[in-house]
């Protein structure tokens, strides 16, 4: 939640270091030119002096107070609820209730009711889902959530508001404690390995930065806080004593490392070294808290967060007051980190060769997904240009229709063209990890995609059946696979159908219907109602599908579409068992011509190998226009003979 909005966090802190009483405006102009008086439109942004008339004035209270905060919500809300940004909606009423019954800065507040009403929300919605009446849905939707969102904002201001400020006192008071009995140096013995350990985010964005900025807000207008995690001196002291003192990868990797970390700001890239020699932490701690010591000593700290922790980010952040505590305390502590971790590098008789790259296999394996600089310390990962493809996943909101449908499209191209060392495989976008070459999904779903495997190749598509961007795939696999493959044959070929009829288990001629007519809704309630009336499946599973297409569209191309029900519904599935509705004059799928829903029900796996199965069919057009032109079952059920029950 605080990540996506460190962008505002650093306006705030912009604005507040330009045109507060003592920022940079009224230092330069005071002691530069002379200006002893009123500074206009600066004296009003920054809330000082005579205009000082109520806690509101200015733009530096609002935006820490409300702004902030608001933000914080709407975020959090609409992680848990993205449909139409409802859950960012209530959210942030939610928000606004816990802002408005406290004057603690409602950051903590905001982490709590932000998510709390995007799911109640969401949670809400699932009660009523397809029961509206049409033409009523805008009226439930909006009352339902202002009415909700009401609801969160009393207890917001009743319940989070006295909570959030009952333990920001505390935690004022256990940071007041440490810092006057100088025991906050202490901190870095946890915090320094927590970085390390990739707990990073959480102590820094999770703990210290609301604190730091409940802090901050005070009279002293900063917050030393701000410096416990993001004080880039410690890791560059580490760096300069690999490139001075280490072997091998590491010491010619150091240099470069040192500009992403201290210029760049991302800590991550000296990780893996310390993961190589984990000794290296007393390093790490005895630099970090040199650099608290030496910040308390100056009274210095930050006005608002430094993200990332480069030093361009940390002196930006600095008032001007504390410029000179801060420099020393990132001089101060890659001082003692470096000569600590020089001493320890000398006395190590091993050699680092190999070992920086298992440490940042390691690294990524805490981190739950490849590093985005990870390529500075031993070369490209996955995905980057010109690295050879090996593992394609094809992601989609389930990882069940769509996406299988769309692997087993995938899959029979890449195999005709002799790529078979190459996997395919399908999975939900929530479970992708960063560890394929290359992931296919639908556009709408790309930026999510992109989110949970920022290293891969990525390659959207409109049209699973038969997207040109599968061409695009294997074009790019002969590119950099070594020209490996290149076998004969294509898709279309290899999906010629097997003969004989379908199992009367699996599709029966009551389950066939040539003649519909409607709207989507009614396409896929038909579809429904014909597995429940085969005993496959209960009633509550039509209601899955009309929620799984809600979540995705199941338009598959070639005027197919496969409604089917929830990852949940699965309880609900007696027998694995298909249905046929043919739309002569077509329905609109959300823009595209659909003539054929084939509805799906599946226990266990058995749906990925159906839909495989039905893709084959589907990438044949003579197979698509003998469906089209069926005036019996019969002639259905000959065409459809390649789908059997699954072994």
């Amino acid at each position: 939640m605080i990540l996506p909005n460190i962008g505002a966090f650093i306006a705030w802190g912009l604005i507040t270091a330009l045109v507060i009483e003592t920022g940079w405006i009224h230092l330069i102009g005071h002691n530069w030119f002379g200006y002893d008086g009123s500074y206009g439109i600066v004296e009003k942004l920054g809330h000082w002096g005579s205009y000082a008339k109520d806690d509101n004035a200015g733009i530096v209270g609002p935006m820490i107070t409300y702004l902030l905060p608001l933000l914080i919500g709407y975020t959090g809300g609409r992680m848990m609820y993205d449909d139409q940004l409802r859950g960012g909606v209530v959210g942030a009423i939610a928000t606004m209730g816990a802002v408005t019954g406290s004057p603690v800065p409602m950051f903590l507040g905001a982490m709590i009711m932000g998510p709390l009403g995007g799911w109640s929300m969401k949670k809400l919605d699932g009660l009523w889902a397809h029961k509206i009446r049409p033409g009523f849905e805008m009226l439930v939707n909006n009352f339902s959530a202002g009415i909700w969102g009401m609801v969160l904002a009393f207890v917001g201001f009743v319940v989070a508001a006295p909570f959030v400020s009952g333990f920001s006192s505390l935690a004022g008071k256990v940071v007041k404690f440490l810092i006057d009995n100088h025991l906050l140096p202490l901190t870095s013995i946890f915090i320094e390995p927590a970085k390390v350990l990739f707990l990073n985010n959480a102590v820094g964005n999770g703990i210290l930065v609301p604190l730091g900025i409940t802090q901050a807000s005070g009279s002293d207008g900063k917050s030393i806080l701000f410096l416990l995690e993001a004080n880039p001196g410690p890791g560059v002291g580490l760096l300069i004593a690999f490139a001075l003192f280490g072997k091998g990868i590491a010491k010619s990797s150091a240099p470069g490392a040192i500009l992403i970390q201290f210029i760049g700001g991302i800590h991550e890239i000296y990780f893996p070294y310390v993961l190589m020699k984990p000794r290296l932490i007393v390093a790490l701690i005895l630099g970090g808290m040199t650099g608290v010591a030496t910040n308390l000593v100056f009274d210095s700290g930050l006005r608002s967060p430094a993200s990332p922790g480069s030093i361009i980010a940390v002196w930006a952040a600095a008032p001007p007051s504390s410029l000179v505590g801060v420099t020393l305390s990132v001089i101060f502590s890659a001082a003692v980190s470096g000569a600590v971790a020089a001493f320890l590098l000398k006395i190590d008789r091993s050699d680092d060769d190999g070992d920086l790259a298992d440490a940042t296999a390691s690294m990524e394996g805490m981190k739950g997904k490849k590093s985005s600089v990870a390529g500075a310390l031993v070369g490209s990962g996955a995905g980057a240009a010109g690295s050879p493809i090996h593992s394609i996943v094809f992601a989609c909101d389930a990882g069940m229709g769509s996406s299988a449908m769309g692997a087993s499209v995938l899959r029979k191209k890449i195999q005709a063209a002799g790529f078979g060392d190459v996997t395919v495989v399908n999975k939900a976008i929530s479970s992708l990890t960063d560890t394929y070459d290359l992931v296919v999904s639908h556009q709408d779903l790309t930026a999510r995609a992109q989110q949970k495997t920022p290293s891969a190749t990525h390659v959207p598509v409109a049209n699973f059946m038969s997207a040109p961007e599968y061409d695009d795939v294997v074009a790019l696999l002969a590119e950099r696979n070594n020209g490996e493959g290149g076998a004969d044959g294509t898709a279309e070929a290899a999906a010629a159908p097997a003969a004989g009829g379908v199992g009367s288990d699996l599709l029966g001629r009551d389950s066939i219907v040539l003649d519909a007519t409607g709207s989507r809704e009614d396409a896929i309630t038909r579809a429904g109602e014909l597995l429940v009336a085969r005993g496959a499946v209960e009633p509550s599973y039509v209601e899955a599908m009309h929620e799984r297409e809600q979540s995705v569209s199941t338009y598959m191309g070639n005027l197919l579409a496969i409604p089917h029900g929830t990852n949940e519904a699965k309880s609900a599935v007696h027998s694995s068992a298909l249905s046929f509705v043919r739309f002569p004059q077509g329905v609109d799928w959300k823009g595209k011509e659909v003539k054929f829903v084939i509805g799906i029900a599946a226990t266990g796996n058995d749906h990925l190998k159906l839909l495989g199965q039905i893709a084959e069919i589907f990438l044949s057009s003579e197979q698509v226009a003998r469906l089209e032109a069926a005036t019996t079952p019969d002639e259905v059920l000959e065409v459809l003979g390649g789908v059997r029950q699954p072994a």
